[in-house]
């Protein structure tokens, strides 16, 4: 068990999301940072959808009432374990009693804490994540709150039995940096845009709002706009679409979008870009270049090897760990 003795400022249960219900209005929702949900959960040996804690600029405290096995990806800052310094990017073993802080988190948006056999609430529709804007999931579809206690899986007996000297090399994997330009394809309306508003968005920096959250990232910068009015019925939208509402300042979609949406679609951000937008901070500067379809294919596919070769290298070491005397 683990038991929540400070929320944090948003803190849930995620795994990669809830598929297959769009076409009765409800959303996927699931990790903002899917690589980073992902490299967690395989540190610790589960799959790479178990359930695991998604935390957001400032992270919870937490008691662990059980002996276990943990991994932390993604943001980092003043993360400690029973006040020491708390090694992240690696398997470690944890204490019954021992209490992770995760205050402060600095460098990035969003840390994921994935602990062996994964964090065993009840699913809904088939999957354990959060949706906070639909109030849909398991921890009444809500944020965790002082007071939780998250049941662990009769699978998260401890198996390592210290800390391993090597740790995961982030990169390329989490890269939040605001240097780094988020690849995106044009929209279905990209070219309803004027051509001062089309050069704008792929020259000029955009700033992450502070109103952003798990439904959509505001992007403020130049006010784009169209050449005409257009009349839209309501479409399909998924995660990583730009629409563009009539003040002009876009929205990029996120984990918990809505099914559909009637703004204009302007642009779409990659998925391999995703975990990057999803690591921004508000604030932080946002530029975007446009590629074409077969070249955000070739990335996926290239990414989608990079980790199967990285779970093939992982799996091999666990096993080393679990044998070790």
């Amino acid at each position: 068990m683990i038991e929540v003795l400070r929320p944090g400022l948003l803190s849930s249960v995620q795994d990669l999301g809830r598929r297959g219900h769009a076409a009765i209005g409800v959303g996927g929702a699931g990790a903002m940072d899917s690589n980073a949900l992902t490299l967690a959960n395989w540190l610790v040996g589960n799959d790479a959808g178990a359930a695991a804690l998604e935390c957001t600029l400032n992270g919870p405290r937490l008691r662990f009432t059980a002996d276990a096995c943990i991994a932390w990806c993604g943001a980092d800052g003043e993360l400690r374990l029973d006040g020491a310094p708390l090694p992240t990017w690696r398997p470690l073993p944890v204490a019954a009693g021992q209490v992770l802080d995760a205050a402060g988190l600095r460098r990035g948006a969003r840390g994921y804490l994935a602990v062996a056999g994964g964090i065993a609430v009840a699913p809904v529709l088939g999957s354990r994540s959060v949706d906070v804007n639909a109030g849909l999931g398991p921890c009444d579809g809500r944020a965790l709150q002082t007071g939780d206690q998250l049941p662990l899986s009769d699978a998260a007996r401890p198996w390592l039995r210290r800390t391993p000297a090597w740790s995961l090399m982030p990169w390329p994997w989490f890269d939040p940096a605001p240097a780094r330009v988020l690849r995106v394809l044009r929209g279905s309306h990209f070219d309803a845009l004027d051509p001062a508003s089309r050069k704008s968005l792929l020259s000029e920096p955009f700033h992450i709002a502070a109103e952003s959250n798990r439904v959509g990232v505001r992007l403020l910068g130049p006010a784009l706009q169209l050449t005409a009015p257009l009349e839209l019925v309501s479409a399909a939208v998924t995660a990583g679409t730009l629409q563009l509402p009539p003040g002009g300042q876009p929205i990029m979609l996120a984990a918990e979008h809505p099914t559909t949406g009637g703004y204009p679609r302007i642009a779409h951000l990659i998925a391999t870009d995703q975990p990057h937008l999803a690591q921004r901070r508000p604030g932080e500067t946002v530029r975007l270049a446009l590629i074409e379809p077969d070249e955000a294919e070739a990335l996926r596919r290239r990414h989608a090897t990079a980790l199967a070769r990285l779970h093939d290298h992982l799996r091999q070491r666990l096993q080393e760990l679990r044998c070790a005397p």
